[in-house]
């Protein structure tokens, strides 16, 4: 449908809907046509048409209708380079005339339903920014004409970057552990795995599937019986999922024997870490310290600061740590993000200094975006009582 309409992504979306709408009113009584997917189809491209229709006051609209009328495109189909729609669509969707962000935005917007607020608390700015970021990419892809196509298979290494992007916060969302979300890490693991077999010399491939793994053997004791937080100190560790932490450390070794170390297998790396440590204390913390260095070269992040800051106060003591977090704090670069704060308040904390780290304390909870976190905030406030 965006490549029906010429590029306009709200027209398409809202024709997508319509035509989904009508098989919800119109399937249960007439049962379901046996090419479905002709049937949305036929069914959205109608309704674009008409809206054209309707809104052609002026000449460049009626010289659209009248070529969508004319030479409609065939609908959507596989050309069997890459074995999953899906991931096909991805790429399709992750056009290089974008920036990153952009890609990675509208992909998830278009394609894993996420919405606008989801995508903003992934890329850690207000639903304000990100709802401006995604109309301007939008206008671009309109007013550049930027062709929506499947890539041949010998540009695929130019829109991997975004894809695994893509993945990889679908894999997040679905990770917060909110029951009808928990689908999308199955689905982003499922993927990657499609991803690394259809690019095998691609390492970062195979860091990304092996990083999701590592994360997703911890999923069964990240939650108490009522559903609260259990931090990674708390965690009963004969509950993770050692076959996920086996087959994730097995690729990522075989990633990174190729010798081409990017973010992602960095990242799995410091995963391996904590998913391979007998207990809390005895993490290596200096080799995560060292890890989020190399991450900090290839991949610098305020985020990537803070959690190197983490791992210094395990590895070197709170006071080496917290001028790092004051100074991320100063910049402003994570006013809004509540793990700022909380890591803030957890090394006023063990320096003895509790009042400030109340008061950090509070502002996290004042930030904190869903109600399992704010719950172990306050049992945190409450403990310093």
């Amino acid at each position: 449908m965006i490549r029906f309409t010429g590029g306009d992504w709200d027209l398409a979306e809202e024709c997508a809907q319509d035509a989904f709408a009508q098989a919800l009113r119109r399937w249960p009584e007439e049962g379901v046509p046996r090419q479905p997917l002709a049937w949305l189809t036929t069914a959205a491209r109608n309704r674009a048409v008409d809206r054209l229709r309707r809104s052609a006051t002026e000449a460049a609209k009626l010289r659209q209708w009248a070529a969508l009328e004319a030479e409609p495109p065939p609908p959507y189909t596989s050309d069997g380079e890459i074995p999953d729609e899906r991931l096909e669509l991805m790429f399709t969707c992750c056009h290089p005339a974008l920036n990153l962000d952009a890609q990675v935005a509208l992909t998830l917007r278009a394609l894993a339903g996420l919405s606008t607020a989801d995508i903003a608390r992934a890329f850690l700015v207000s639903e304000r920014t990100m709802g401006q970021r995604v109309f301007r990419a939008k206008q671009k892809v309109r007013h550049a004409v930027i062709p929506f196509r499947v890539p041949p298979a010998h540009l695929l290494p130019d829109r991997l970057p975004a894809v695994l992007h893509v993945l990889y916060l679908l894999f997040n969302e679905g990770y917060s552990d909110q029951q009808e979300k928990v689908r999308l890490s199955a689905e982003a693991i499922r993927l990657a795995r499609v991803l690394a077999t259809l690019m095998p010399d691609e390492p970062e491939a195979r860091g990304l599937l092996a990083l999701m793994l590592l994360q997703d053997a911890r999923r069964p004791s990240r939650r108490d019986a009522d559903g609260g937080i259990v931090t990674l100190e708390e965690q009963d560790r004969a509950r993770w999922d050692r076959e996920h932490i086996e087959e994730g450390s097995a690729i990522l070794e075989s990633a990174l024997r190729r010798r081409r170390a990017g973010p992602f297998q960095i990242q799995a790396a410091i995963a391996a870490c904590h998913a391979t440590a007998p207990s809390f204390e005895a993490t290596d913390w200096p080799q995560i310290v060292g890890l989020y260095d190399q991450l900090q070269q290839v991949a610098p992040s305020p985020m990537v600061e803070l959690n190197r800051a983490v791992a210094l106060a395990m590895a070197q003591g709170p006071e080496k740590a917290l001028p790092v977090v004051d100074q991320i704090a100063a910049s402003g670069r994570l006013d809004g993000y509540h793990l700022l704060h909380a890591t803030r308040a957890d090394l006023l904390r063990r320096l003895g200094r509790t009042a400030e780290a109340e008061k950090s304390l509070r502002t996290a909870l004042d930030l904190a975006p869903t109600d399992a976190e704010r719950r172990l905030l306050e049992r945190r406030i409450q403990a310093q009582r």
